[in-house]
């Protein structure tokens, strides 16, 4: 049997009248929608896998603390709620058994075509009317991806990434779409985001497309520069930060605390670098370097030997220490590589880089691997948040998943909810390091 009639009357009163009922987290989210452009598959599957766990999950935790906060049946609760997301759906009904959680399907079925002039053309298989729609782009996959329904192998640039985002929005716009929202963990163009002379500022440009192409907000991970907000008019950026997931990475590898505790020192690998590895200093604890570098700018970077760095100078110590360095990408690694050994060279014990979006440009993973062998660094830890194989099977490079992180960020923003906590850590920063130390003390 169903609830009672007075029961029902009540259950369903109290949930019409709440503002966010269609889009409470566990009831079914007919208007979320992702879809992956070509170079953004990979990460799109791993944060869709999150969603269905967490929906799931909610799904169960809400449906216990209801049965037992009004004393009734999970069975028949669950078979209501399943009753009330049919009436409210426009389909006819939502497929799937009554008496039990029904996961969603998030991902709509989309076909890339790639023509042989190097044009590109999205089409929607299915219908996006009136969705909150989430498109996930890579720009820096460059590994070799399908398209034309797999008859096409291709290697695509960054600007045929940035190309297929543009006529995928364009697509969903013109399906119909409520919402649409980019997740593009790495920004297109984002060094160009300061005007030295008679050039353009290309950041800002493609700020301005997605606007104009009626995007509600942008989804991104460690922004090269805070100035590429003041792009935007209406659009919202969300600017995502990788340092809780870094940091439980650094934590197996460095002892952070107890008595055991490595005595390491936080370095930034350059002037623009430092509020960055600040925020990691205060938040481990540690002291704090800085790396200056002479530059002739006359020179332009064209690989990890060949940089525009004439000298490296250290404020801090280093000798003896491990050494942590934190920066937000790594094209060619010629920066990085010259502070790795500069730190080498200084005394540092270990040498341990993080970034956030690892590109290793060019024959930047060959330049590291020599750099491994000559013992000048011990390990870098990276995201997933770029999709790079060759990365994952070398013996110095950890990747670290933000995908629940975005997956988070995600099931916030459609819900209306907050996202301080997501975008300031600290707090679970320090739970990280104390979590650490009382694990130290127990095997003590």
């Amino acid at each position: 049997m169903y609830l009672d009639r007075k029961k029902s009357k009540v259950y369903t009163k109290n949930i019409s009248h709440n503002r966010g009922l269609n889009k409470m987290p566990y009831s079914e989210p007919t208007t979320l929608a992702v879809i992956a452009c070509p170079g953004g598959q990979a990460f799109a599957s791993e944060v869709v896998a999150h969603l269905r766990h967490m929906y799931k999950h909610r799904f169960s935790l809400k449906s216990d603390v209801i049965s037992k906060r009004y004393n009734l049946d999970k069975a028949e609760l669950v078979k209501q709620m399943n009753l009330d997301n049919d009436l409210k759906t426009s389909d006819l009904c939502i497929r799937g058994p009554i008496e039990k959680y029904r996961p969603p399907v998030f991902e709509i079925k989309t076909r890339f075509t790639y023509f042989a002039n190097g044009e590109f053309k999205t089409e929607l298989l299915e219908s996006v009317r009136g969705k909150d729609v989430f498109i996930f782009q890579d720009v820096e996959n460059h590994e070799v991806i399908s398209l034309n329904d797999g008859a096409t192998k291709q290697v695509l640039s960054v600007n045929d990434h940035v190309m297929t985002l543009l006529v995928t929005i364009d697509a969903v716009r013109q399906a119909g779409a409520k919402q649409i929202t980019l997740v593009v963990p790495a920004y297109p163009y984002s060094r160009q985001h300061k005007k030295k002379g008679r050039e353009g500022l290309t950041a800002s440009l493609l700020g301005h497309f997605y606007e104009f192409m009626g995007v509600t907000r942008l989804i991104t991970l460690d922004i090269h520069s805070r100035e590429i907000v003041n792009a935007f008019n209406t659009t919202h950026l969300e600017n995502l930060h990788a340092s809780y997931q870094i940091i439980r990475e650094l934590s197996k590898i460095v002892n952070l605390q107890g008595e055991n505790k490595e005595n390491l020192v936080v370095v930034s690998p350059d002037t623009g670098a430092i509020d960055r590895n600040k925020f990691y200093a205060t938040g481990l604890k540690v002291p704090l370097a800085m790396i200056y570098k002479e530059r002739d700018y006359s020179v332009v970077t064209q690989d990890a030997k060949n940089t525009n760095i004439k000298s490296v100078k250290l404020l801090g110590d280093v000798h003896g220490k491990v050494a942590f360095m934190a920066d937000d990408m790594l094209g060619t690694g010629g920066t990085l590589l010259k502070a790795m050994e500069f730190l080498h060279n200084s005394g540092a014990t270990k040498v341990i880089a993080a970034i956030s979006l690892p590109f290793f440009t060019g024959n930047a993973i060959k330049q590291f691997d020599e750099a491994y062998e000559k013992g000048l660094f011990y390990r870098i830890i990276g995201t997933n948040a770029v999709y790079h194989e060759e990365l994952l099977k070398r013996e110095w490079y950890i990747s670290t998943n933000v995908s629940g992180l975005f997956a988070n960020v995600i099931t916030r923003l459609h819900h209306d909810q907050g996202l301080s906590d997501l975008l300031e850590n600290r707090d679970i920063i320090e739970r990280l390091i104390k979590k650490a130390t009382d694990n130290d003390e127990q095997q003590e």
